[in-house]
């Protein structure tokens, strides 16, 4: 049994309710408590690396009968790549939300979304899929609509409503499931498909989740709320949903079940990868044609979405590795990206790439951050960036997939067009005017955009360390597929 486990639910979702308390004694405390909670996740991430699957019995109640937290290669991706992206978003956080009043809440909501995240991910039952996945959308959309203003409760309300219909068809999905099985054990559950094979209700089961999960991963069609979401909400919270909260309650939980539960068919890979080809090249084409930075990003977060499922989707060894890799390089370079827009906004009150230039003139750290982000999103080696998407398109041509690889490529030219415009119009040409007193934003949040470009660098050139330790074994959970069942019960 992994005792550590329950731990990076308890300790995010103890400091949310605990920080509020200790704000009336000392307002900064949650600054710092949430520091604090978030260096121990990243230790625990670290940690767990390496590790063989685990199981912790919550009353020491075995499965199916209890309520049981799964740590496995998978797990361990996602719950590395939550810790880091959130350990850095809350060092930026610590200056950028001086801006702001009612900051202890913020810290609370922030660890509340932190909680909820990692429930998800190491949670080995549906009932609680569900409750940690609203716990964090809950969170979620209180911190898009942290300004109060006009533009953040319109943005933060149409969010609640797409996600709270995502929510519906999960649950209804749930609930079919458990009236098929008579279990809401993930493992019981594909245990039980296995032996009665699947029919069509089944099938209409996938259906809901892939609509949901599809919505909450922003997904085109499902992905309206995103390019309003981001805009509105505040620069870290932006790189926590587009870093790691769409792949946490999205892409990860629908993998999760796509391959572990209900196992990946040829049907179900083709759909996935429709969608996914469908969000590279429209939510590409969107993004060109944006004048606001933020809403630019909401849109290529899509469009690298896009990859992650086209890779995963594949279903072949190289294909899943491409997929997580992107995944993880997405959730770095695009945290980078966003809290270098908060870092812009910041400096210059405005997210009007119409209104900016020259900005390297003043802001000599964020333009280099930055632009080590733009590149390592559109592709150019030796950048994580690179890499990934490289393997994705190996691994298409490898299938036969001709021409999804060629749409890959083509969107890969595509991003590397309109974030050759956004460097043109923020960083180059004459400084306006009204900016020329700008200066480079403090310390805390220049630490920040530095480690992400470092980790940009690092994670492309070290790729092997990375693909022995956390790739291969995440690989392997998905190619096993409905073994799921013995990691869980032999346990």
């Amino acid at each position: 049994m992994n005792h550590i486990l329950p731990l990076f639910i308890a300790f995010p979702l103890g400091a949310a309710f605990l920080m509020l308390i200790l704000a009336k004694l000392w307002r900064r405390i949650g600054g710092l408590f949430a520091f604090l909670i978030s260096l121990c996740l990243v230790i625990f991430s670290i940690s767990n690396i390496g590790k063989e699957p685990s199981i912790y019995r919550m009353g020491n109640w075995p499965p199916p009968w209890g309520i049981v937290l799964v740590s496995d290669g998978l797990s361990t991706l996602l719950l590395l790549t939550i810790s880091v992206i959130a350990f850095l978003v809350i060092i930026f956080s610590l200056q950028y939300m001086d801006r702001y009043t009612a900051k202890p809440k913020y810290y609370a909501l922030f660890m509340l979304l932190v909680g909820g995240m990692n429930g998800v991910v190491l949670t080995g039952d549906f009932f609680n899929l569900f409750v940690f996945l609203e716990i964090a959308s809950i969170a979620s959309y209180a911190l898009v609509a942290f300004g109060c203003e006009h533009e953040e409760l319109e943005a933060s309300f149409k969010y609640l409503i797409l996600s709270g219909v995502a929510s519906t068809f999960i649950l209804l999905g749930i609930a079919i499931l458990y009236s098929l099985t008579g279990t809401l054990n993930m493992a019981d559950v594909a245990r039980t498909i296995g032996t009665k094979g699947v029919n069509s209700a089944v099938l209409f089961c996938t259906s809901l989740f892939i609509m949901g999960f599809g919505l909450k991963a922003a997904l085109v069609p499902f992905h309206p709320w995103l390019p309003d979401a981001h805009p509105a909400a505040p620069a870290p919270i932006s790189a926590m949903l587009s870093g790691v909260l769409i792949k946490a309650l999205g892409v990860y939980a629908l993998i999760r079940l796509i391959f572990n539960v209900f196992g990946l068919s040829s049907f179900i890979s083709s759909v996935l990868m429709v969608l996914g080809g469908l969000s590279m090249v429209v939510a590409g084409l969107l993004a060109i044609g944006q004048d606001d930075l933020k809403r630019m990003l909401a849109y290529s977060s899509i469009s690298q979405i896009g990859y992650v499922v086209v890779g995963l989707a594949l279903g072949t060894p190289l294909g899943i590795v491409g997929g997580l890799f992107h995944l993880m390089n997405h959730a770095t370079f695009k945290a980078l990206l966003f809290l270098s827009s908060g870092a812009i906004e910041y400096s210059t009150d405005t997210r009007k790439l119409s209104l900016m230039g020259g900005l390297s003139q003043r802001m000599p750290v964020t333009t280099t951050s930055a632009t080590v982000g733009f590149l390592s999103i559109s592709g150019v080696p030796p950048l994580n960036g690179f890499w990934s998407k490289l393997i994705i398109v190996i691994a298409l041509v490898q299938a036969g997939h001709y021409i999804l690889a060629s749409v890959a490529v083509l969107v890969s030219f595509l991003t590397i067009l309109y974030f050759m415009k956004v460097q043109r119009n923020l960083f180059f040409g004459d400084l306006p005017a009204k900016l020329a007193k700008i200066k480079e934003v403090p310390s805390l949040m220049r630490i920040a955009l530095v480690v992400l470009a470092i980790m940009c660098l690092a994670m492309g050139l070290l790729y092997p360390l990375l693909s022995s330790t956390v790739l291969n074994p995440a690989r392997d959970v998905l190619l096993k597929g409905t073994a799921y069942v013995q990691t869980v019960f032999g346990l």
